[in-house]
């Protein structure tokens, strides 16, 4: 069973976020939630949430294909930050100047499953 979430618009810029992305990817889901709650990088929370949304998504999928789940079993199989739209924004400065701000976002994206849904994804590629 493999399920997927996304949180769009994230206001953290990507590098960050993929900082943190880069500490949970291939471990268990809920190992991975237990990593972040305790991370001390800002990037963690959104990351935590999305990883916590793919799980209560396998949940749900299980449940309406009417299947065994144990959130213990699903790993993370993908997850990556990607670039969002920059908001730009002006800051004043000496003599009547100004300069721009760009303020980065992310959209985050989680893929959790079994072990076995990574073996048939690798093998595709």
């Amino acid at each position: 069973m493999e399920a997927k979430a996304q949180a769009k618009y994230v206001r953290c810029t990507p590098m960050k976020a993929r900082r943190v992305v880069d500490v949970v990817r291939g471990k268990r889901a809920v190992e991975a939630v237990n990593v972040l709650r305790f991370a001390p990088q800002a990037a963690a929370v959104p990351v935590r949430k999305v990883i916590e949304s793919a799980i209560a998504n396998a949940r749900f999928k299980a449940e309406a294909a009417g299947e065994r789940f144990d959130e213990n079993d699903l790993f993370i199989t993908e997850v990556f930050a990607d670039e969002g739209p920059t908001l730009k924004r002006f800051r004043p400065r000496a003599q009547g100047r100004a300069s721009r701000i760009l303020k980065r976002t992310s959209h985050i994206t989680v893929y959790v499953g079994d072990r076995a849904d990574t073996a048939t994804k690798e093998g595709a590629r």
